[in-house]
């Protein structure tokens, strides 16, 4: 006789949606994205992405951002400033050998946008923007320049873009697959959207941020451009934002306590600076 003891509906939908997040966290792969440097940064993350597809995504979410400036006739508008922000990039690739060996032959793209915004990003693969309101607003430095682009580039060694999209495309997949098996409508989001969103629109987290900035902190010490620059770009962006940095800052510590690590980072990468000022 075949039992007929009911479950409730509740309970059925809650273990489908765990067992679909259980599946989803077991397909994920441990990486070691980049070498740990001269500052120590090695932590290993979990992977549900292949680099492949995520940096496939982001070179059309990228050329989809640079074609909106274009049509609103904000894409390097000013020859100067394009030259400039290329310079440094030009000179901080190279140093991203220290991360990582394939890294400074990546098809590199860097680009300025005319916005009133204090902003700079970089999708995975190395693509480059860089706002005119962080050059203008702020009256930045070359130096300070080199620490948000190093700092960017960070994010891009450390493939943060692809972590954090394999963590939202997990929780898209497991709402849209949970949606569809309990009838309620696809909510999934295209791989696209997601590298846009968490490069430009969304904040990174503390742990990332911090990473980014050690890594960075190096990969400018490395380019020949002074770390210690960082910490007086922190102090510039507290002041233009009132106190609060930026929105893709805005998830680091206190600025006390990130002020304090980047300039012990600073001073253990000052050896490379020096060294680099003398080729």
């Amino acid at each position: 006789m075949k039992s007929m003891i009911k479950l409730s509906g509740a309970l059925p939908r809650a273990f489908t949606l765990a067992m679909l997040s259980a599946l989803a966290l077991a397909s994920c792969q441990t990486v070691q994205t980049t070498q740990p440097g001269a500052v120590g940064v090695g932590r290993q993350q979990a992977m549900l992405l292949s680099a492949g597809e995520v940096d496939k995504s982001a070179v059309q979410a990228y050329q989809q951002e640079m074609k909106k400036a274009a049509g609103k006739n904000t894409l390097n508008r000013d020859a100067g400033q394009v030259a400039r922000v290329r310079t440094i990039a030009q000179r901080l690739i190279p140093a991203t050998a220290a991360f990582r060996a394939d890294a400074p032959k990546w098809a590199w793209e860097v680009n300025v946008i005319t916005s009133a915004d204090v902003n700079a990003w970089c999708m995975p693969g190395g693509k480059i923007a860089v706002y005119t309101g962080l050059i203008e607003k702020l009256k930045i430095t070359d130096d300070e320049l080199a620490a948000v682009m190093g700092h960017e580039i960070a994010h891009a060694l450390r493939e943060h873009g692809r972590e954090r999209a394999s963590q939202q495309y997990a929780q898209s997949a497991v709402i849209g697959i949970g949606a569809a098996l309990l009838g309620l409508g696809d909510t999934g989001a295209g791989l696209v959207n997601i590298v846009a969103d968490v490069t430009i629109g969304l904040p990174y987290s503390r742990e990332f941020e911090v990473e980014a900035d050690r890594v960075g902190v190096e990969l400018a010490a490395r380019a020949g451009y002074d770390p210690r620059a960082a910490v007086t770009l922190w102090q510039k962006m507290g002041q233009a934002g009132g106190g609060a940095p930026p929105q893709f800052l805005s998830t680091h510590p206190s600025p006390q306590n990130r002020a304090s690590d980047l300039t012990n980072y600073a001073a253990r990468v000052m050896p490379l600076y020096e060294s680099a000022r003398r080729r």
